[in-house]
């Protein structure tokens, strides 16, 4: 058999102290050279310039109208793109021409800043290399001494250029910055020219479809009799509201003319006075015959004091008093007929009218007609007016802006570069740094390999440990192994029961810490819940372990022989397969429903919760399903807020685990989450938690802990119909619950 080896950390270093004075020599050397190499390498000044990239604008140089250009919402782009501007070709060869940079040795190829190693290489090699202009020689050796960058996510641009004269570096940066100025000013004022120049070509042709149009507008109105009189509308229109006024006036006066001879004729057969009628009184003759009336009537009032109303003279001025009533009378006829002839008159005048009417609403049918068309002939030329006025306003605009001094472009120098005071290139003392690390780390790396590859590094390792057949002889008692790996023997008087096939591929043989750390919801986080487990934890810690009884001892049940269940009903579990899975932690919550009664629960969870404590386990039972009122609070009333956390979790009576009973209330509040939080710290806190939930129906409080991810088993008593065991547990299945199985439960042994 190949024995095992290990390398000697101790030769190791032995060898690498031993030859350290050879690496410290070597290192120093190498440091020597590289600084007299560094002390013949030109030293170059590094000047920067900074360029802001924002949009600019001017109250005083935007049009009527224009708004002010908002900010780009793509910065990265927009700064990128103009990072490419900067060190296009167009821009340095300004810059090269500018400053005069084809007769700068450092620049032009004839200088010491000129020096190419690759050059000299190509030289001693006997290559001849092509010929290239002055420009590109004087391009290159400028875009690599250009540095263009972004500062960090903003939109200033950093122009950096390294020179062998701080003047020259800070010049270049400078004049850089201005020609990308420049040039953005440049384009700006380019594309207003290339606009003004459009629309000059535009408003020529404009101004033909102009003229054109309009005199198409006034060619159809000549045409057409479509002239516009006063209130801008046509002259048939006004001829149709002239007609319809006099006809309406007509007709005004011929029915006044007839209400007035009614009223007069009406009058004089009721024998009243028409004296008050205005047409009547407005007469001649009746003004006469009235005034003759009226002295009448005063002289026989004046007769009448002295006579006697037989007397001949009193008798003679009522005859002549009526004689003019008569001739009254007779007048006012008159003025009645004199009316019907003024109202007949208005009646023929008004038929003229309306014939006049009809004759203009021919002509003013045919007008309307052709006003569609000129309506169509005049948007077209009112059309194209407005957008020639436009583009004189533009074209104007665009004009009085092709000057230099008128372009704001979006980029504008806000740095000046300066000449540089120390060098920026090269680095002494990080080159010296690096030149001496590498030294070291390399020495130090081929000593190394050298010891491992000639074996003097490699010891062989000792036979400290027994050969595994000598490990197979070795005896072990069962008591010293963990409970996972010891054999499970029936427990008193429980008969060993075969696992079903269902369970072995349902119940993963996950650790019990991964059960155990499942985390709470964030909901139930509160500062309550995290005392309360403070408190239990440290209760926990200080109480002793209480010792393993025997087994025999501590089973207080056994379950009872009856009929074996059918072979098609799924999920039947023997109650010791329960108690082997709470021992070796692969069932951690134990959530029981009762098929019939909840006392089997009770039964069942006796029994588990003595094996479990028999195994030296700690238990927690909690009584959601019995609903019977005690003394102690309990769960019903943490779940009305009657109680906190701490007071509803008690010791059973021979202070062996922890219990929460049913409480001092009648129910428990299925809207309370209490009661969930409540399971889930004991989950934190217990090795086994043992939750009867009562029988399955519409008094369960299952659904309150349908979130837990506890195992769901129903109990079945001993006189329970199979097929009605299996139907609840398809209804708990379909329900929601994705396993449920069927124990049955132990029978009380009397004490």
């Amino acid at each position: 058999m190949a024995r095992d080896a290990r390398i000697d950390v101790g030769a190791v270093l032995g060898a690498v102290v031993k030859r350290l004075p050879r690496v410290v020599i070597v290192t120093a050397a190498l440091l020597v050279a590289t600084l007299v190499v560094i002390m013949f390498m030109p030293r170059l000044y590094e000047s920067s310039a900074s360029i802001l990239v924002e949009p600019r604008s001017n109250v005083y140089f935007r049009s009527a109208g224009e708004q002010a250009p908002a900010s780009s919402s793509g910065d990265a782009g927009v700064v990128s793109s103009q990072i490419e501007l900067i060190k296009s070709r167009d821009t340095l060869l300004t810059v090269v021409d500018k400053l005069g940079l084809r007769s700068v040795p450092e620049f032009n190829g004839t200088g010491a800043g000129g020096f190419s190693p690759l050059a000299v290489v190509s030289q001693l090699l006997g290559r001849k290399s092509t010929p290239v202009s002055v420009d590109e020689v004087v391009l290159n050796a400028l875009y690599d001494r250009l540095t263009v960058i972004q500062e960090r996510d903003s939109r200033l641009i950093s122009v950096l250029v390294r020179s062998t004269d701080p003047q020259l570096a800070a010049d270049i940066a400078n004049a850089v910055a201005d020609a990308h100025v420049a040039r953005r000013a440049e384009l700006s004022l380019s594309d207003t020219a290339e606009a003004s120049g459009w629309l000059a070509d535009e408003i020529a042709k404009l101004r033909v479809s102009v003229t054109a149009a309009e005199t198409a507008v006034a060619n159809f109105k000549v045409d057409n009799d479509l002239f516009i009189g006063s209130n801008n509308t046509s002259l048939a229109d006004q001829q149709l509201s002239t007609i319809a006024a006099q006809i309406n006036a007509a007709q005004e006066r011929k029915n006044t003319a007839l209400s007035r001879a009614a009223l007069i004729r009406g009058m004089i057969e009721q024998g009243q006075p028409i004296d008050g009628v205005a047409d009547v009184r407005e007469s001649v003759v009746i003004q006469q015959l009235s005034q003759e009336k009226a002295r009448l009537q005063g002289e026989k009032a004046q007769r009448s004091a002295t006579l006697l109303s037989n007397h001949p003279t009193i008798q003679a001025l009522t005859a002549q008093i009526a004689e003019l009533n008569n001739q009254i009378s007779l007048e006012g006829r008159r003025v009645a007929d004199a009316l019907e002839a003024e109202a007949q008159i208005e009646a023929d005048l008004e038929a003229s009218l309306r014939a006049d009417m009809t004759r203009a609403k021919s002509s003013a049918s045919t007008a309307t007609q052709d006003n569609v068309t000129l309506d169509g002939l005049e948007r077209e030329a009112k059309a194209q007016r407005d957008l020639l006025e436009s583009y004189l306003q533009r074209h104007s605009e665009a004009v009085s802006r092709i000057q230099s001094s008128s372009a704001l472009p979006d980029v504008r120098v806000v740095s000046l570069a300066a000449p540089s005071v120390s060098p920026a290139s090269p680095k002494t003392q990080l080159i010296l740094l690096a030149v001496g690390l590498v030294a070291l780390s390399a020495q130090v790396g081929i000593i190394v390999f050298g010891e491992l590859v000639s074996g003097r590094a490699i010891v062989p390792v000792r036979d400290t440990m027994r050969s595994q057949d000598e490990l197979d002889e070795v005896p072990f008692v069962e008591a010293e192994l963990e409970p996972e790996q010891r054999w499970e023997e029936p427990v008193g008087d429980l008969e060993p029961v075969e696992p079903v096939a269902e369970l072995d591929e349902t119940v993963p043989d996950a650790p019990a810490a991964d059960m155990d750390t499942a985390p709470m919801p964030e909901e139930h986080q509160t500062a309550e819940v995290e005392r309360f487990i403070q408190t239990l934890t440290r209760a926990s810690e200080s109480a002793p372990e209480p010792a393993p009884e025997p087994v025999a001892a501590t089973v207080q049940t056994r379950p009872e022989r009856r009929p074996a269940a059918p072979a098609e009903l799924p999920g039947i579990v023997a109650s010791a397969d329960l108690t082997a899975d709470l021992v070796l932690g692969r069932t951690h919550l134990l959530i029981l429903a009762a098929h019939a009664a909840n006392a089997d629960c009770e039964i069942l969870a006796e029994k588990l919760v003595t094996d479990a404590l028999a195994r030296g386990l700690s238990v927690a039972l909690v009584d959601a399903g019995s609903a019977r009122a005690g003394d102690e609070p309990g769960l019903a009333d943490l779940s009305l807020d009657a109680a906190s956390f701490g007071d509803v979790v008690q010791k059973s009576a021979d202070n062996s685990f922890a219990e929460v009973p049913w409480g001092q209330g009648r129910i428990i509040d299925r809207n309370s989450t209490k009661p969930l939080t409540l399971v889930e710290a004991l989950g934190d806190i217990y090795e086994v938690v043992v939750l009867m939930t009562g029988r399955v129906g519409a008094t369960s409080t299952l659904p309150l802990f349908d979130s837990l991810d506890g195992r769901l088993v129903l109990v079945a008593g001993s006189d329970d119909d199979f097929d009605a065991v299996g139907q609840t547990r398809e209804k708990l299945l379909s329900a929601g619950f994705h396993r449920c199985e069927i124990v049955a439960a132990p029978t009380r042994v009397a004490a």
